[in-house]
């Protein structure tokens, strides 16, 4: 027997255990906040398999907002302990505050165990069964819809029974909302991610690392040669118009072709511009009679152009710009003015403003390193995904 079959029936020898999990929000975006503590759960050993329907309803014991409700089950190779942990420890991600004063109180999310499979656990720390989930149908309920003959190991009875006897009369409401299983599943639900920022900012990598990750069609722009650019560096003035004339052409062109071809083995577009940056950046270089002249051909052409369902805009600071720009070493650059920048990340912000009607999605980048920290990067991820929660409900 070779030493990769034993390795390989070792490793499928591992115990998981079904374990059944509520979560609850009422605090800040809801939904958003469920669908990424949800997300949090897709780790080493641990998957997440099925999630409920929402529910709301009153907050109970104390005043406060509307809860939104539901129920997902994982299965995981974490023992009961590990899991309590990872827990608290994603309630506190997710900007929980625990009080001591023994009083319920609002909360960005809440997550407590159910079951673990068919264990019974009571320590000083953690009880399961959940020692009151038989008192509440805004956990029963969402449990019946992933788990209705799953039985109570003390009552004996499955969660349709439970539920049948509940004495809690508390109005609760099904919400039309849906909740995914993983980012895949949740990205998946996009058609076409617009992906924003200044010379320097690092959206064409963060595009690149979106599409790898969830199997996205990529669209970058292509710079061909043009003789415009370097001599628009050393005299704006003489050579702005040609030069945005010849990027609104190039740029309709690719912009149409490649968002007008859907790839049917990829899961949704993800793009390092949109065409809109042509008028930001024409703004910033035209005198007024020729950004006139260069508006009325634009608007032709933007109004026959794909629009992404979420435009992601990455904010960096000028410094950070300027010295990304230095590092990536392109000669032509390395001119670029600090007013120039700022004057297109205003460009930028006040699209951003004058289209209300757009989800648009300004990330600030501060000191992230999206590349280099896992974290950061995920941090990102939740906030495309609370945007995509947002246009899908």
């Amino acid at each position: 027997m070779s030493d990769c079959f034993v390795y390989f029936a070792l490793a499928n020898m591992i115990a998981t255990t079904t374990a059944y999990i509520s979560i609850g929000s009422n605090q800040g975006k809801r939904l958003a906040n469920l669908q990424n503590a949800i997300l949090h759960f897709n780790m080493d050993g641990t998957e997440v398999i099925a999630t409920s329907h929402v529910y709301e309803n009153a907050a109970m014991g104390f005043d406060g907002a509307d809860f939104l409700n539901a129920c997902f089950c994982i299965r995981t190779d974490k023992s009961p302990t590990e899991l309590l942990k990872h827990i608290t420890a994603t309630e506190a991600y997710f900007g929980r505050k625990r009080f001591t004063d023994g009083q319920y109180h609002s909360r960005t999310v809440d997550l407590d165990i159910l079951y673990y499979g068919a264990d019974c656990i009571s320590t000083d720390t953690l009880t399961i069964p959940h020692p009151r989930m038989t008192q509440r149908n805004f956990v029963l309920k969402p449990l019946a819809d992933i788990a209705p003959q799953f039985y109570h190991p003390l009552e004996q009875k499955d969660t349709r029974n439970l539920l049948q006897q509940c004495q809690d009369t508390s109005v609760l409401c099904k919400r039309k909302y849906r909740l995914f299983v993983s980012r895949v599943a949740l990205f998946k639900q996009l058609q076409f991610l617009a992906i924003e920022g200044t010379i320097g900012a690092g959206k064409t990598t963060l595009a690149k690392m979106i599409s790898k990750d969830f199997n996205a069609k990529l669209v970058l722009e292509r710079f061909a040669d043009n003789a415009f650019l370097p001599k628009f560096y050393e005299d704006p003035e003489r050579y702005a118009f040609p030069l945005e004339m010849s990027f609104l052409a190039d740029r309709y062109q690719q912009f149409t072709d490649d968002t007008s071809q859907f790839d049917l083995f990829k899961n949704f577009m993800v793009s390092d511009y949109d065409i809109f940056k042509s008028l930001i950046f024409a703004k910033v270089t035209l005198q007024n009679e020729e950004f006139g002249l260069y508006r009325k051909l634009f608007n032709f052409m933007y109004k026959e152009v794909k629009k992404p369902d979420i435009y992601v805009y990455l904010h960096q600071n000028t410094d950070r710009l300027l010295e990304n720009i230095k590092k990536r070493g392109r000669d032509y650059e390395q001119n670029i003015s600090r007013d120039y920048l700022e004057k297109i990340n205003r460009g930028y912000l006040n699209f951003i403003k004058s289209h209300p009607q757009q989800t648009s999605l300004l990330i600030d980048l501060g000191n992230l390193d999206f590349v280099s920290n896992p974290a950061d990067y995920r941090s990102i991820l939740e906030k495309i995904g609370a945007a995509l929660m947002d246009v899908l409900n």
